[in-house]
């Protein structure tokens, strides 16, 4: 398994970040190359992916730690990924989201097809990075 993380400084108060990361129909939002994404219970989303010119369904289930700070994911169906987000609150204001992805590389090429080696190590960085931007502009609109 390979990890990444990468965390973001966004403008709005940390219980504001945590909504939006509860809100699964907002995922196409900022998680790029969700096309769709839907809510199956308390502790699972359904994902419509394109990745590499197809269509992939992902499930996943949710688990929340921390006093609500803290969200684990992990995919059931699709590629094998997991990873958490974590929020803490700098003021009153700010709040600091850091994400930790977990990503078997061989998995990740079966399952998506794309780049293999540091061409996808590089990939899944830059739209780690890509989806931690789209997520402020969401917290900051």
């Amino acid at each position: 398994m390979r990890t990444l993380e990468e965390q973001i400084e966004v403008t709005a108060p940390v219980g504001a970040a945590w909504a939006h990361l509860h809100r699964v129909a907002e995922y196409p939002r900022f998680v790029g190359g969700v096309v769709r994404a839907d809510a199956r219970g308390r502790h699972h989303a359904h994902l419509d992916v394109e990745f590499d010119g197809g269509r992939h369904a992902v499930d996943a289930e949710l688990t929340d730690r921390g006093r609500g700070r803290v969200m684990s994911w992990e995919t059931r169906t699709g590629p094998p990924l997991r990873g958490t987000f974590a929020l803490y609150p700098l003021d009153a204001g700010h709040t600091r989201v850091q994400v930790r992805v977990e990503y078997d590389p061989d998995g990740l090429t079966a399952a998506l097809g794309g780049p293999r080696g540091f061409a996808q190590s590089r990939a899944v960085e830059e739209a780690v990075r890509a989806d931690l931007a789209l997520f402020k502009r969401l917290c900051e609109e």
